[in-house]
């Protein structure tokens, strides 16, 4: 005798293939336990000082396998040519200006990130998430606006660029040493992650290690010096990599690599006038500090073996921006509805299964100006009136309204606005409309005033 079917079995199992097929493949591999996310911002660090980016005279075999197992962007962008905006936008998925965040801080600011933005650490935090960051903060020093009350539980590192003034390593809200050896400081964050993994290893965590190498000064461990071909920059990357191998080395142990998705990247390009201090854009123009590509375009590699197919070179135009809604799609999270979120989720770049929503990006300086806008493969640049050379930044010569074709020309070197005057008209327009979109911004931030030395004027008179 036939054996019946049960109708409410059936419709059951009916409902859970259907939601299993609805499910995005990031969402149904987080169901039992969210993936965990360990960021690694490298600090002024060139599109051509990784091997896996051409690089022949520096090694870097742990950063290469993050592309060999997983995904290497080619067109991947930092939303702000220099350190404070880029690290804002990070965080917030937001374009600096909308925060008021144009240039950096310094030990003088009394300003910072604001706390009303919402941080991908806050988010995750709230929903589960044991949050860390070890290394370069950079938006700000004072209580409210350092990392413990914009999403961390744990904070250990130097709060602003490694040449300003008052060095210290903070853990938390307080300082907990003057002393800082710079050659050491690579290792030192290094131990602090690994340290970090192995107490939350039980628990999905998001951990946030913002190197301060290679910004100047640039400092190696002995271990290191006189490993590369490119002298002592070459040696500070060299030891990034051994760090980076220490980061996957605990994830292997702890059985964690499968379900964690690692990305490594740069928070700007090169501080190129430094010479030998400083990395390589090549073959892009410029570097820090400029909104030519060698200014913002930046290494990116991704691993998550759970779900990102390895072996990938993606050149789909992304930018850091994208890291907001990406992280809180894999958590199952949804974003902050009270605000703008200029970055674009790439999940789907990520796992090979779409491409990005648009191929658009705006340029802006790190004096707050939009300069630029990225099209697909064009990119207009506004006319510049050109800057002087100091010891911290190259001279760039004036130039009109130009045009590239980045496909064809990587180095920004032909301007083609002459032989398409429409399309030129059409970017232009675009970027008034963006301009006009973002409506009331508010004022910039003040990161520092000089002081007053008109006492030394009356002496000197006198």
């Amino acid at each position: 005798m036939p054996h019946s079917t049960n109708p409410i079995l059936l419709l059951a199992l009916a409902i859970t293939l259907h939601h299993t097929l609805l499910t995005p493949p990031s969402a149904a591999s987080s169901a039992e336990k969210p993936p965990n996310i360990v960021f690694i911002f490298a600090d002024d660090l060139g599109y051509n000082d990784l091997s896996s980016y051409g690089a022949t005279d520096i090694a870097t075999p742990a950063i290469d396998s993050l592309g060999e197992q997983g995904i290497r962007f080619t067109d991947f962008y930092s939303a702000s040519p220099v350190c404070s905006p880029s690290r804002a936008a990070l965080l917030t998925g937001r374009y600096p200006i909308r925060q008021g965040i144009t240039g950096v801080f310094w030990p003088q600011s009394f300003d910072g990130i604001d706390p009303a933005e919402t941080t991908i650490a806050e988010l995750l935090q709230e929903n589960g998430y044991r949050t860390g960051l070890v290394g370069k903060w950079h938006l700000g020093h004072h209580q409210k606006h350092l990392p413990l009350q914009n999403g961390f539980h744990s904070y250990f590192g130097i709060p602003y660029s490694n040449d300003m003034d008052m060095v210290v390593y903070m853990r938390g809200n307080d300082v907990e040493s003057y002393e800082v050896d710079q050659h050491y400081t690579t290792r030192r964050y290094t131990e602090e992650a690994v340290q970090f993994i192995e107490q939350n290893k039980d628990q999905p965590f998001f951990l946030y290690l913002a190197h301060s190498m290679p910004h100047v000064p640039i400092y190696a461990s002995e271990n290191f010096v006189g490993t590369s071909k490119r002298g002592l920059y070459g040696d500070v990357i060299q030891e990034l990599d051994w760090s980076v191998a220490q980061i996957l080395d605990t994830l292997d142990k702890h059985q964690l690599s499968e379900n964690t998705l690692v990305v490594f990247t740069s928070d700007n390009g090169p501080w190129t006038a430094l010479k030998h201090l400083g990395g390589s854009a090549a073959p892009l123009r410029e570097g820090k500090m400029f909104t030519f590509d060698g200014g913002m375009r930046v290494p990116c590699l991704v691993r998550w073996p759970a779900q990102i197919p390895a072996g990938q070179t993606s050149h789909a135009m992304a930018n850091m921006m994208d890291w907001f809604p990406t992280f809180s799609r894999i958590a199952n999270l949804d974003t902050p509805k009270s605000r703008s979120i200029d970055g674009l989720d790439i999940t789907d770049v990520l796992t090979g299964s779409g491409p990005r929503a648009d191929n658009e990006f705006f340029f802006f300086h790190g004096d707050g100006d939009l300069r630029a806008y990225r099209d697909g493969d064009w990119k207009l640049k506004l006319p510049y009136e050109g800057n002087q050379a100091a010891r911290w930044r190259q001279a760039v010569a004036a130039h009109p309204i130009l045009l590239f074709n980045l496909a064809e020309d990587p180095g920004e070197t032909t301007d083609l606005a002459a032989q398409h005057p429409e399309r030129l008209a059409a970017m232009q327009a675009r970027m008034t409309d963006f301009l006009a979109s973002l409506g009331e911004l508010p004022p910039e931030k003040i990161t520092r005033k000089p002081g007053d030395e008109s006492h030394y004027k009356i002496i000197d008179a006198e």
